[in-house]
């Protein structure tokens, strides 16, 4: 696994911006000869991708040091990007142009500066609380960008947040698939409840999770990454090569 930190400078938020990039290579495993085949460092096919949002108080290091994604990327073989989002919502506010930062500049540096796909059905996006928000936002509003949204106990409405998420649903012009989820003592799981039923009488490809016994909490966001994963529709070239780490 390469994990490879980013400070670049935005053209668009117009100062420097730190990303993490979780990029699938050879393994301890595969080097010792354990897969059967000759490691290599040739990345001529092109890995599919997850922007991956955290949430409100967190930046773009939190999945990497609460979760086990970097695990579960490099079995999975698909490339995870994240950023920090500040306490932004992932939407355009003042200066800070974090919603045409996310659409068009971000995967214009990740897809021209690494081995990642450009295809609309190898792109994700998914996020937690904040950043589950973030990518119903994004995802709902860019159908034709994404191939299917994860938000793990999505904050669908927070105070200082001027996007009406419901308003988006309703103008939303593809039946993207989503996948949903929320412990069931989490105290925003009632909101998620009542979004994930406006979806469906939308008529949108939703499969909605209710956990037992778990809060608002990085242990439950932990099983929701890698259920996420596995969920996921693929259809890239590295979609039925799940390995060792």
């Amino acid at each position: 696994m390469a994990k490879i930190q980013c400070n670049v400078i935005s053209y668009t938020l117009m100062r420097t911006v730190d990303i993490d990039v979780i990029l699938p290579s050879v393994t301890i495993p595969e080097s010792m000869g354990m897969s059967g085949e000759k490691p290599h460092h040739d990345y001529s096919k092109k890995y599919p991708v997850l922007y991956l949002l955290h949430g409100f108080g967190n930046n773009h290091a939190q999945w990497g040091g609460y979760t086990s994604v970097e695990l579960f990327a490099e079995e999975r073989q698909i490339a995870v990007v994240m950023i920090s989002g500040e306490n932004k919502y992932y939407i355009d506010q003042s200066q800070d142009a974090f919603y045409d930062f996310i659409e068009n500049e971000l995967p214009e540096f990740i897809e021209g500066v690494f081995p990642i796909s450009h295809r609309k059905e190898d792109r994700y996006i998914a996020g937690l609380s904040m950043g589950g928000f973030g990518a119903l936002y994004h995802g709902l509003s860019n159908t034709h960008k994404y191939n299917a949204i994860g938000a793990f106990s999505a904050a669908v409405k927070m105070k200082g947040n001027p996007i009406d998420l419901y308003q988006v649903l309703e103008d939303s012009d593809g039946n993207i698939p989503v996948y949903m989820t929320c412990g069931d003592k989490d105290f925003i799981y009632e909101s998620d409840v009542k979004f994930v039923e406006a979806m469906k009488e939308k008529g949108m490809n939703v499969d909605w999770i209710s956990v037992k016994d778990y809060e608002h909490e990085w242990r439950f966001w932990n099983l929701a990454i890698e259920r996420f994963l596995d969920w996921i529709p693929r259809t890239d070239e590295y979609s039925n090569a799940k390995r060792k780490v």
